[in-house]
């Protein structure tokens, strides 16, 4: 867009004129070269007539005038520093940049006077309006949200002007001394907020982690003593029913015994001397003992056990 106070060039004769690029007082020499991204808005008797593009151009003398040159590229436009209130009442100093183009030379020259004055009013009212809307924390953290509110709300406004607002950056922004101070705090404060939190979840982690390795250890131990237990109850088992049957063949070996000749003088043998031997183990593991009447007597004793054991084998084996 070419505003006040810049200049552009109308060739004529290959002979370069400076211009002012908002309102051009260019010549019309008939046979006109239009720069690249350039449109002259031309007159013809004081009314618009025609826009010029980029190239070879033919006007007629004395009635068509070059009234306005509107340069088609993007331009930048620095938005000067003004104080903004956001919305808990904090007053801030903000400038940015602007960038601007023309779409419609038509409305760029006559729909507005200045087109260059009206885009920074107009963005410095907006911003100052899109600030006052958010916190001022929200300033920091939604800054690009901030920047593009500002430009759909520019293009909104200057689209009569026949000029679009590309983008919008905040450059700097600044703030009193004490409001600075204060977010100083408030970040440490949150550090060491975060930095309490971070301890007590790692001390919780380590306790559920101690417990839970407890548990299992529990667990496993008491997994360890159940299958100990059963292989040891496996074992009595297996050991009780082993000494059974060794019992049951040694009962069968002496059955067999017995029935061979002489076999029951040794047997009586045998019986009076376990029944002798058990006498003499009397009152070891315990203080209350049962005597027969005749304990001074152990012949009688031996001839009492030999008549018990008379008395079985003169019966016979049992029968089922």
């Amino acid at each position: 867009m070419a505003l006040a106070r810049r200049t552009v060039f109308q060739y004529s004769r290959n002979l370069p004129v400076y211009l002012n690029a908002r309102e051009a007082h260019a010549r019309n020499t008939v046979i006109n070269f239009v720069p690249q991204q350039e449109a002259w808005v031309v007159e013809r008797m004081g009314r618009f007539y025609r826009i010029l593009e980029p190239g070879l151009n033919f006007l007629l003398p004395i009635i068509d005038r070059i009234r306005f040159v509107q340069n088609l590229r993007e331009i930048a436009i620095e938005i000067p520093e003004q104080g903004a209130i956001t919305l808990d009442n904090v007053q801030l100093r903000l400038d940015g940049v602007l960038y601007l183009k023309v779409f419609d030379p038509y409305k760029a020259s006559y729909g507005v006077d200045d087109p260059e004055f009206a885009v920074t009013q107009l963005a410095q009212t907006t911003m100052r309006s899109e600030v006052g809307k958010i916190s001022l924390d929200t300033v920091f953290k939604e800054r690009e949200q901030l920047n593009v509110s500002i430009v759909a709300a520019i293009n909104k406004a200057s689209a009569p002007w026949g000029i679009s607002c590309m983008r919008y950056e905040i450059r700097d922004m600044t703030m009193p001394v004490k409001i600075q101070e204060a977010m100083q705090m408030q970040v440490e404060a949150e550090r060491r907020k975060r930095a309490a939190i971070l301890e007590s979840e790692g001390v919780r982690e380590a306790a559920i982690n101690k417990a839970e390795g407890e548990k299992k250890s529990a667990i496993l131990a008491s997994e360890a003593v159940q299958a100990q237990r059963i292989n040891e109850a496996k074992g009595e088992s297996e050991a009780t029913i082993l000494k059974a049957e060794a019992r049951a063949q040694a009962i069968e070996r002496v059955a067999a015994a017995l029935q061979q000749q002489g076999a029951s003088n040794a047997a009586s043998l045998t019986v009076a001397e376990q029944y002798v031997a058990a006498f003499g183990k009397l009152a070891k593991d315990t203080n209350t003992v049962v005597l027969p009447a005749n304990l001074s007597d152990p012949g009688s004793m031996v001839a009492q056990a030999l008549a018990v054991y008379n008395s079985v084998t003169t019966k016979g084996p049992l029968t089922k």
